[in-house]
């Protein structure tokens, strides 16, 4: 799978594919490399993530080992998979407890909109992620917020979809109430 397709995009045509044919196995042959691409075709129900430098041993390779019901993924982009686990992964109740006392505390409660500040509790953001929830706040529909940023219109639903759960909104009005907040100077 190509993720630069016309009209539907590589991740969204794997995420339905998969959804129909779920015992299909998918190789995402890219030279898209950034984390929100690597986690949504991987989200999507990728098997397999090669860069489009791969050698032609290693496609040959891959595509072997998903004949066996294995999944590949490049070096480069296991460590980021591996990094993303361990930033999401729980930690045991002990450890989380002594790394919010080494932090100062716990983490900022819930505001009662529903949202977490953007500076308090909340999971960073990347940059395409701060530039949509921009974009957001300007108003602007996942469509336009696509044509904009030269994304499927599905893409940045999912990426909207994922701001939210990481600011803990609820609306896309709370994400630009959230925005405004942290843009303007206290």
């Amino acid at each position: 799978m190509d993720l630069h397709m016309p009209l539907k995009g590589g991740v969204a045509a794997t995420r339905e594919i998969t959804r129909d044919l779920p015992n299909t196995q998918i190789l995402v042959l890219t030279t898209l490399d950034d984390d929100e691409t690597v986690f949504e075709a991987v989200r999507a129900g990728a098997h397999a993530y090669l860069l489009k430098d791969a050698a032609e041993e290693e496609l040959l390779e891959t595509i072997r080992a998903l004949r066996r019901g294995e999944s590949r993924l490049t070096p480069q982009i296991a460590r980021k998979v591996m990094d993303q686990f361990r930033r999401l992964a729980p930690l045991p109740p002990g450890e989380a407890a002594r790394d919010a006392e080494r932090d100062g505390g716990a983490a900022a409660p819930v505001e009662a909109a529903g949202s977490a500040s953007l500076s308090g509790g909340a999971e960073f953001l990347s940059e395409k992620e701060e530039k949509i929830l921009q974009l957001i706040a300007l108003g602007l529909t996942n469509r336009q917020i696509g044509q904009s940023l030269y994304l499927a219109e599905g893409t940045v639903k999912n990426y909207v979809s994922r701001i939210m759960q990481k600011l803990h909104a609820n609306t896309r009005t709370g994400l630009a109430l959230l925005s405004r907040k942290q843009s303007r100077p206290e």
